[in-house]
């Protein structure tokens, strides 16, 4: 049946982001980590149009963040980067699978080159967060805002080439689904720094 491989390789890469993105902490996790910390991530998720999401994709760093709003700001970037790593280079290997169509392989090459701008921006914004301490904090942080943003728009525009009739329903729908998680993720982080920008103004 035509395609019928190419499904079977994407539920392979499905299983294998979700192992690598580890967004869903163990029991243990839950347990080793002070209640204070987790409230701290479950409350300043809340500022997020996905707070599940952020809750559970940094609630194994609870350790290291505690109770610091840099911190988990700083966190949340390094996860959503280290996400769309690992997706970029899962969309590379769909490309060079059998069963796509040249349109639909297209599609990947343009949305692969959105992502790799999306993982550049991410790059710059946590490089513009180990330099926060001086006097300029507001500059660097509307640099942080700006990068992330346009990462923000660089992922949904991944998406674009895969719409029409024309266009494989199973090929559509399983890239949007692994686009569409970093763009949570994007989103998360980007209320985050807005919301460390109002407690430190």
């Amino acid at each position: 049946m035509e395609g019928s491989s190419f499904t079977k390789f994407v539920k392979f890469l499905f299983i294998l982001l979700a192992i690598i993105s580890n967004t869903k902490p163990s029991l243990a996790t839950r347990d080793l980590a002070p209640k204070p910390n987790t409230d701290f991530i479950r409350k300043s998720c809340n500022a997020t149009i996905y707070p599940r999401l952020c809750f559970s994709s940094l609630l194994s760093h609870a350790n290291s963040i505690q109770t610091s709003p840099k911190l988990l700001t700083a966190t949340a970037l390094n996860v959503t980067l280290a996400t769309a790593k690992s997706t970029l280079a899962l969309l590379s290997s769909l490309s060079q699978s059998h069963g796509l169509k040249p349109r639909e392989i297209d599609a990947m090459k343009d949305c692969i080159e959105e992502l790799s701008d999306s993982v550049y921006e991410l790059r710059e914004s946590i490089g513009e967060m180990c330099k926060l301490e001086g006097f300029d904090f507001q500059v660097k942080m509307n640099d942080i805002q700006t990068w992330v943003s346009a990462a923000l728009t660089d992922e949904d525009t991944c998406t674009d080439g895969f719409e029409g009739k024309a266009m494989n329903v199973k090929v559509k729908n399983d890239v949007r689904k692994l686009i569409m998680n970093i763009a949570h993720l994007t989103s998360n982080a980007l209320a985050l720094i807005n919301r460390y920008v109002s407690l430190h103004g």
